[in-house]
Formats: C-alpha cells, structure tokens, sequence
C-alpha cells in the first residue's frame, strides 16, 4: 500500500510533498557541515583551536551514527507528527543553545544532541521518500537524489553561509539554521494526517547499554583521529588514554553483540563478502572526498579567495555530481556490471588528483580549476549511490538495518581518517618543508640578502621607514617560504591519494567476482545516518 495516501492530505500534490520534504532535510544537513563553513570564523568566535572545530562536527557525526540502531525504536514508538514536532524543537533549541553559548565543553554535549535529533527527523523523511516509491525506476531515482544532495551539501553550505559570515558572527548561523526549519516544518504539519507509519511498538528491552558503548567509541576514534597529529600521537598521555579506551571499548562492544539475543549492531553482517567489498571501497570513497577540503583550503590561503568567491568556484563541483548521478543512475536501471561503474568512477577521481597536482600554484587564475572540479564531482557521484546500493543489496533483508548502521561506521572512519591525514600534511610535512627551504635558504646567503635589500628599497622607496621596511622584507620572505611549504605538502597529500586510487583500480579490476551480487533496490533501503 502507497504510503502517500494514507500519511499526506489528499489535496496535496506530489510536488508539494516531494517540496516539503526537501525543505525538512535541508536544514539538517547544513547542521553536519556548520563546523566546516569557517573553521577560522568558528574558532575566532568560540576561542578554540582548529581542531576543536573538526572535532564538533565529528560529535555530531558520532551522534547520527551511534543513535540510528536506537532511533528505530521510537520513530516506532511513537506517532509520526508528534516524533517529527519534537525532532525540530529539539534541533531549534540546540541551535539556539549553540547561538549563545561560547564554551567548548556546552558545545560538544549539544552538539551531541543535535546529531541524535537531526538523525530523527532524516529518518521520518527518508521513510516518506522511500515508502512512497514502489517500483525499481522511482526506488532507483529516490537513492540517486538523496545521495546527489548529501555530496553536494559541503559546496552548498558555502554558498549560503558565506554571505552571512561576510556580514555576521559565526554564531548567527545557529540562528539562521532556527528560522530554516520553520517554513518546511509547518508545512509538513499541514500536509500530514494523524497517522502511524508503523505498528505502535512499546518502548521496552531499550539497549542503552549498546548506545552508550558504540557512542563512546565513534567520539573517542574521532577525538584520536583528530588531535593525534597535533599532540605528537602516543608521545601524548591523551592520545594514548583514548586509543586504549576505544580498542578496550570495542572489545566490549564485539563481546556484548555476539551474545545479545537481539544484537544492537549484527556482526553477521560481515560473514558476506561482498558487504566487506562495498564497506572498504565506502570507507576509501570517503578518504579520497577530504581531498576536496584541500582545494578549498588551496583557494583561501594560498590563492587568497574570499569563502564567496570559494562557493562560486564550488558550483562547478555541483555540476559535476549532477551529471554522474544522473548517468550512474540509469547504468544501475540498465543493469551494466557494478564493477564498469566503479572504474569509470575512481578513473574520474585518479585524472582530478594528477591534474590537480600539476596545479597547484602561488598563482593561478579561478577558471583554471572548473573543469577539475567537475571531474571530481563526476567521480564522487558516480560512486555513491552504487556502493552503497551493492553493499546494501550483499546481505539478507533481515540485516538490511545492521548493514546500513555498520556502513554509517565506516563511513564515518573513513572521514575521520582523512581529517587525520589531513591534519599530518598540513602540521607535519609543512614543517619538514618550511626545514628544507630554509636549509636551502641558509646556502644562498648572498642572493637572498639580495632579494631582501631590494624589497627594503622598493617600500622605503614607498616612504616606509627603513626599520620597518627590513621587518617587512623579512615577513615577506617568510611567507612565501610557508606558501611555497603549504603548496609542497597539498602535492603530497594528492601525490599519497592517487597511489591510493591506482591501488583501488588494481584492486577491482582483478576481481571479477564482486558481479556476482544482484543489484536490489526493494529489499533495504539506506538508513538516515547516511552523510
């Protein structure tokens, strides 16, 4: 039975849902990338460091993941209107605790819960989007627009909130996040009757145990990943005392899931071995998608690309997912090999890296690096939806919910990694490079004391005082020596990610068994923790 008819009032349009809908999960998902609109202008505000500004996002990203096995049993609970009004007042009122307070620890917990109630309202959308789509084609267009929209999401985020932080403080993006809800909230209200979208289930045998354990675990992973680089690793008694607690941690966890009668998270999962196919290739898709972060990072501080300017450039990444999804899309309907979808994928992802490589420059004009970034958009897209429909359809219906729960795990390490390895290039390889140049420097005495007199000259010339002047000369000097350390380590860090991609390549192209899994798009559909 369609849901549309019982759940919507019949004088609604389907446009009108579809509208609605939309205007719920927006908000939501720019909650997820609010750390990443201005990590400077987050840490100005709040008077944190950088990493404590990744790390609020991974809070909520660990809520989202470590709630979704517990959420199912109240979204059953209770009715849907009265579950969905109280997921937004949730939202609201974590926002506006975010709006006001300016302490990092206040932050963090309602960050927290944030992550839980956005992971409630996304699962009352993505059970209205997907119950409403009864035959292969519409299932298969749903997936491809909900995943088109999350990859889009970060270029998105920039764009709006850039305007806003040119004329605002940080914190007024709590409040604009407020008043974004309002419009499809109330909407969504008038459109819906008083109905269940599943059979009243009482709240009993609730694993808070379970929650509470794998909870801790994704925050101290992404508190290890996080500040491991910047604390010098296991040099550091924090980073230690963390790692230790999360592999104790996830000893209990594994323990406690083989011998539950009803396991939070079913391990079975894993005796599928497609599923591990599809949880490694998610875990690298999302590695390889923190490299877009360093083009952003490339654009601000090296090319000095103001964050509007930055999202117009981002634009060109929309377009790109657009076109791969919508051809992804129809290779899936068409039933061509998974494995064919995959390589023109990672191809598209390994030409963005080497070209990119050759790119990266003191100076260089913006529209130079359109056509990369829609390749880049081209390859994540291609890959999203088709992963994650391959992993999904690899296990049993009655495990569709531990696989998409088990998926959000991986995907959720495979992004703390890339801020791990991010961070490493950026503090680290930096440092050995700003060490090279300046040994390098050090030999050259002669010409160098030459370039600095001749800088002293042109701003005394400008009418600068001469003491001044040489101070100048010398900083001057010293940032192009940090531009030039920064550019080397971003060469790097791609130079390291398409070996990763050659591997992955290699990888699928000698093995031809992973065709050999049937494509479903009716037995499970994705689970809401899905950024």
């Amino acid at each position: 039975m369609s849901l549309a008819l019982p759940v919507f009032k019949s004088w609604v349009p389907a446009w009108l849902i579809r509208a609605t809908i939309f205007l719920v999960i927006f908000p939501g998902l720019l909650l997820f990338g609010l750390s990443t609109a201005s990590g400077a202008g987050a840490a100005g505000y709040y008077g944190i460091e950088p990493a404590d500004v990744q790390y609020s996002m991974v809070v909520f990203y660990a809520a989202v993941a470590g709630f979704f096995a517990l959420e199912r049993r109240f979204f059953i609970f209770m009715a849907t209107k009265e579950y969905f009004i109280l997921s937004i007042l949730i939202q609201m009122g974590t926002a506006y605790v975010c709006f006001h307070t300016q302490n990092l620890y206040i932050l963090l917990v309602f960050r927290f819960l944030q992550g839980m109630s956005n992971c409630m309202s996304t699962s009352i959308c993505i059970t209205l989007i997907f119950g409403s789509l009864q035959n292969e084609r519409a299932r298969e267009v749903g997936y491809s627009i909900f995943y088109c929209l999350l990859l889009c999401i970060t270029p998105i985020s920039t764009i709006i909130t850039a305007p806003i932080l040119n004329a605002f403080d940080y914190n007024v993006l709590y409040k604009f996040i407020i008043f974004a809800y309002i419009p499809g909230g109330i909407l969504l209200l008038v459109i819906m009757n008083d109905v269940r979208l599943n059979r009243k289930m009482p709240l009993y045998q609730l694993d808070f145990y379970s929650f509470i354990i794998y909870s801790s675990i994704l925050c101290l992973l992404g508190y290890t990943l996080v500040y491991g680089q910047q604390y010098y690793w296991l040099q550091d008694l924090r980073i230690v005392w963390s790692l230790s607690a999360t592999v104790l941690l996830i000893g209990l966890h594994i323990f406690r899931q083989l011998h539950l009668r009803r396991p939070y998270l079913n391990l079975e999962v894993f005796k599928h071995r497609n599923f591990n196919v599809g949880m490694f290739l998610i875990f690298v898709l999302y590695l390889i998608r923190g490299a877009l972060g360093i083009v952003s990072i490339y654009f601000a501080s090296i090319l000095g690309m103001d964050p509007i300017h930055i999202g117009y450039i981002m634009v060109a990444n929309i377009i790109g997912i657009v076109i791969s999804v919508l051809i992804s899309s129809r290779l899936i309907v068409m039933k061509r090999p998974i494995r064919l979808v995959w390589l023109y994928g990672f191809v598209l992802l390994l030409i963005f890296h080497a070209w990119m490589w050759f790119l990266f420059t003191t100076q260089a004009d913006a529209s130079t690096y359109v056509i990369p970034l829609i390749i880049q958009g081209m390859g994540a897209g291609m890959l999203m939806t088709p992963i994650i429909v391959f992993a999904i359809s690899s296990v049993p219906e009655h495990l569709g919910s531990s696989a998409s729960a088990t998926g959000v795990f991986f995907r959720f390490t495979g992004f703390c990694t890339s801020i791990a390895l991010i961070n490493y290039f950026q503090l680290h390889q930096k440092n050995n490079h700003v060490n090279r140049f300046q040994e390098h420097l050090s030999g050259l005495n002669t010409l160098v004391s030459e370039r600095l007199a001749q800088y002293v000259r042109a701003l005394t010339n400008k009418g600068m005082a001469p003491d001044l002047a040489a101070k100048a000369a010398r900083g001057l000097l010293n940032r192009t020596v940090d531009s030039q350390a920064q550019l080397r380590a971003m060469m790097d860090y791609y130079l390291l990610t398409s070996i990763v991609l050659i591997v992955v390549l290699l990888v699928i192209a000698l093995f031809p068994k992973l065709n050999r899994t049937k494509i479903d798009l009716k037995s499970n559909q994705p689970s809401p923790a899905v950024y």
